[in-house]
């Protein structure tokens, strides 16, 4: 059993704007799903699959999911991962293309490598402002929630991609147009923010 075109395009799609908010789950999901043969992993993918690499995502995914419910805790979770999830993002979606598309395969992993690190990029701006803006709010119940729907969307959009592209598309594009007000929405808002502390500072 091999991707064909639109799994593939899914996947990495997938890939990318899922490593933006939860890399960790993202790494293992594949690693699991490879290792029991329910999605065939290319061969830049395959090192998901050995044990060793499933138990260090499963650990770290858990160290993640725990940091993530705690206000304050998960920003600066954010902030350190603004150096690791874009990069990995990148190169997961370089592994997924690796060996295909023939003569043209490097250049078509470099392309892919750029669109998997822009979406791991917009995903992961996204989650990180929002969290921000919503460590102002001194109830925690927000928090937790936005934390529980990235656990969820993970796992849902990554077998969507897998099994459902037609219906991942548009979903990918829905979550896209949300983040994007999300982050201008949390850029206004701290702006405003800053406004009003900066004169009670003066």
């Amino acid at each position: 059993m091999k991707l064909d075109a639109l799994q593939l395009l899914a996947l990495a799609a997938a890939l990318g704007w899922a490593s933006g908010l939860r890399l960790y789950l993202t790494v293992l999901l594949v690693g699991v799903a490879g290792h029991f043969g329910w999605v065939p992993l290319p061969p830049g993918l395959q090192l998901l699959a050995s044990p060793l690499v499933m138990g260090c995502a499963g650990a770290l995914a858990l160290v993640e999911f725990l940091a993530d419910k705690i206000p304050l805790v998960d920003s600066a979770w954010d902030a350190l991962h603004t150096l690791i999830r874009i990069p990995a993002g990148a190169a997961l979606v370089a592994g997924l293309f690796s060996g295909w598309a023939g003569d043209h395969g490097e250049a078509w992993t470099f392309v892919a490598a750029l669109a998997g690190g822009g979406l791991a990029a917009a995903a992961h701006t996204a989650k990180a402002s929002t969290r921000a803006a919503a460590n102002t709010s001194p109830e925690p119940f927000s928090n937790v929630g936005l934390s529980l729907l990235g656990d969820v969307a993970v796992p849902s959009m990554l077998w969507l991609a897998w099994a459902h592209p037609f219906v991942f598309f548009p979903l990918l594009v829905l979550a896209l147009a949300v983040m994007a007000v999300l982050i201008w929405f949390c850029f206004r808002f701290v702006r405003a923010l800053a406004r009003r502390v900066r004169p009670a500072s003066t």
